[in-house]
């Protein structure tokens, strides 16, 4: 019996060598919503080339003149990797993609034809006789224009298993070199969809190259494509970030990265630059408007991330603990801690040092009891969080007073107060006001309950982090006023955070306050950022 044996079909070491068979210009660019342009869709051809996929199928010529014109300076702009234009078994389309392709250094013309009853009878409304007949002569017409010619019985898997012998039986007579078995509606499981696969080999007993076509209809895309593959494909066809028609196709970075993880289990692999994925994902998300999913696999933003303690503390100790692929392995920096209110004092204490705040015992515990309170009312602690919760909470180590709770009121027919109650020492302090807003309220009750009588000469708010859970960061200035100008104003500056503007406001007027309190009292800060941060070489 022949088998399947391609050029290139075996790798070093007797792996086998997959074709990646790149759709993501054609059957992704189907996706609702996607419709690139010619620039775009050579730069994306030009990217996949870096890549290094097998196939860039290019586009559907005959769907329109922008297609034709898109594999046309696809075909011109593009070495390396094989150019595809995709045609129905009709005279028009395959001549129509020979044309488009006419100037490519390695072209390819990948005809199909629907096989199962459904598609026949609802679609085509042509006989099991006339299918074969078509695909007969649109393969010998596809050969006289090029040397590669592929072949696919669209819903394969719906069809009856002996008349796709019969069918890619005759499009391996009139001159098809690869044999694609689509599951276009994602419709098989992976062991019947292995065992199909090995009855067509088996039976179809031609020298060609067999190629694997999923859609991830049931989720189980790549899952097919990997039994594919175990069945004796040695081409699977891919979108990047698994784009493509409903729910979308196999996803080339999964498909690949399983290869070359697993590659003792599977015994193959495929020729891609694996650091360029993730160059290659942002671009197509960018291009497409198709965001990627944060639970993505390889390409998401939680690919990589660890929040969990448990999880942080392994990966620390080692990265193999808990991930399987090395990061940079596919175009990113690295590992990711990310710090929530699953983490622990581990990672919070690592996150500190990487910043270079270096900290005592007590100092730690305090800022890790603020950074987990935070943490339960903001989805994501960034740096600047972690770096605002130590200067503020360090810088409150001498400070007279210290906010136990605020609470504020307002609208378009209600006078802005706010109430506040601070501690001094063991004392409560309860005090309120009103103001031209809620900040302005919370500020001067701040300022009757700490007694002080200062102006505000510069406040600030910014968002330092996206999202409606942004932190709200202030600054401040306080001026006490001279005694007939024999003294000098003395100013004093306060930094707050909390997810609630009014709350970071509040705390930056305070801290603001409690400096200067010590400053007229002859006190020097001892907590000021200069000791939480390393100093300049």
């Amino acid at each position: 019996m022949a088998v399947t044996s391609g050029e290139g079909d075996v790798g070093p070491g007797g792996d086998a060598r997959v074709k990646i068979f790149d759709t993501t210009l054609r059957d992704g660019e189907q996706s609702p919503g996607i419709s690139l342009n010619l620039r775009e869709k050579v730069e994306i051809a030009e990217q996949l080339a870096r890549l290094g996929v097998d196939v860039i199928e290019a586009g559907f010529p005959i769907a329109s003149q922008g297609e034709t014109e898109a594999v046309q300076a696809i075909a011109k702009s593009v070495t390396g990797p094989v150019v595809a234009g995709l045609a129905r078994c009709d005279p028009r389309d395959i001549d129509c993609a020979a044309e488009a392709l006419a100037v490519a250094s390695r072209p390819r013309i990948h005809t199909f034809i629907a096989t199962s009853e459904i598609h026949m009878k609802a679609k085509l409304k042509l006989t099991p006789a006339q299918v074969l007949s078509a695909v007969k002569e649109s393969c010998g017409r596809a050969r006289r224009h090029v040397n590669d010619v592929e072949f696919s019985c669209e819903d394969a898997t719906r069809s009856d298993p002996e008349f796709l012998v019969e069918v890619f039986g005759a499009a391996a007579r009139a001159g098809a070199t690869t044999l694609n078995l689509p599951d276009t509606v994602g419709y098989a499981l992976p062991e019947e969809f292995a065992a199909l696969l090995t009855y067509l080999r088996s039976e179809v007993g031609r020298e060609v190259t067999w190629s694997v076509h999923t859609h991830d209809d049931l989720g189980l895309a790549v899952a097919n494509a990997m039994a594919g593959i175990s069945a004796g494909a040695r081409q699977v066809e891919v979108a990047v970030n698994g784009i493509g028609e409903r729910a979308g196709n196999c996803s080339l970075e999964e498909i690949v990265m399983a290869l070359r993880t697993r590659r003792s289990a599977s015994r193959s692999d495929t020729a891609i630059a694996t650091k360029e994925i993730a160059r290659t994902s942002r671009l197509v998300s960018m291009l497409t408007g198709y965001p990627v999913p944060p639970n993505k696999a390889i390409v998401g933003a939680n690919a990589f991330a660890h929040e969990a303690g448990i999880h942080q503390h392994g990966v620390m100790m080692d990265r193999t603990t808990y991930e399987i692929m090395d990061p940079v392995d596919v175009g990113l920096e690295g590992s990711r801690i990310v710090l929530g209110k699953h983490s622990g004092r581990h990672a919070f204490v690592k996150a500190l040092e990487d910043l270079g705040l270096s900290l005592n015992k007590e100092e730690m515990a305090r800022a890790f009891t603020r950074f987990k309170a935070m943490a339960d009312r903001k989805i994501r602690i960034t740096d600047v969080d972690l770096e605002a919760i130590v200067v503020d909470e360090l810088a409150s180590d001498e400070d007279d007073y210290e906010l136990v709770s605020i609470q504020v009121a307002g609208g378009t027919h209600l006078s802005p107060t706010a109430t506040v109650r601070l501690r001094r020492g063991d004392e409560m302090i309860d005090e309120s006001a009103i103001g031209d807003g809620m900040i302005d309220a919370a500020c001067g009750a701040i300022q009757r309950a700490a007694g002080i009588d200062a102006r505000l000469e510069s406040f600030t708010v910014s968002s330092v982090t996206g999202g409606i859970d942004a932190l709200g960061d202030v600054t401040i200035v306080l001026a006490t006023q001279g005694d007939g100008g024999d003294r000098p104003e003395r100013r004093a500056t306060g930094r707050g955070v909390s997810t609630d503007v009014v709350e970071a406001s509040a705390r930056a007027y305070l801290s603001a306050a409690n400096r200067l309190i010590r400053i007229t009292t002859s006190i020097a800060p001892t907590s000021s950022p200069s000791s939480v941060y390393p100093s300049s070489p």
